[in-house]
């Protein structure tokens, strides 16, 4: 038990420079979301968010897609879940998703954002109150402007913002309104994401 303890002190160590990462996409995201989920290692100490904006009127399959996909566990968040490390959480249709400073997940019904509810300005805005400059958000492909609310809110609080670049967005909208707040700190495409996370939050820098 000693020896397990003194490994996890250590991957606890390396690993430290972010607590939380955000993710929002909408049209083409469950593409862009596999991809980047797939090639997360299982060691990834973080939480992952995810707000996609899907149709309210069905049941939702992505928790069950995104889980065959990548080594993490993948779970539709539910009120009152405190985020734990390699989760994926995913914001259930028609219900806003924030974070609580201390981890804990609250799940709303209030008026849509930018005519969507989840809201990634939202998602992001409560992640950066929360963790402040211990937050990562990534906004993908997707049509509208949202998300670029959220991205101010992170680098306000001195937190890192990812945006996919528009070769590889299938829809160029979000990551487009993002760009435009002034508020990103790297334009990737969308395979070097993942590694750009990694790297992030071993090192606290991107080289």
């Amino acid at each position: 038990m000693a020896d397990k303890s003194a490994r996890e002190n250590r991957t606890s160590q390396q690993w430290a420079a972010f607590d939380v990462v955000a993710v929002a996409s909408s049209a083409g995201g469950l593409t862009a979301l596999s991809q980047i989920l797939s090639a997360l290692p299982a060691s990834f100490p973080l939480p992952v968010l995810v707000v996609q904006h899907l149709d309210p009127r069905h049941r939702s399959l992505m928790v069950d897609i995104l889980a065959r996909r990548t080594v993490l566990k993948v779970k539709q968040a539910q009120e009152n879940d405190v985020v734990k490390a390699a989760t994926v959480y995913i914001a259930p249709p028609n219900r806003h998703l924030l974070v609580n400073p201390g981890g804990g997940i609250s799940l709303t019904q209030t008026e849509l954002v930018h005519f969507v509810r989840p809201s990634a300005d939202l998602l992001f805005e409560s992640i950066a109150a929360s963790y402040k400059d211990r937050a990562i958000a990534v906004v993908l492909t997707g049509t509208g402007s949202d998300g670029s609310m959220g991205v101010r809110a992170i680098k306000k609080m001195g937190g890192t913002v990812i945006v996919q670049d528009e070769k590889t967005s299938e829809f160029f909208g979000m990551p487009a309104a993002a760009i435009q707040s002034g508020c990103v700190d790297f334009v990737l495409p969308l395979e070097e994401i993942a590694s750009a996370l990694v790297t992030l939050v071993r090192k606290g820098e991107v080289t």
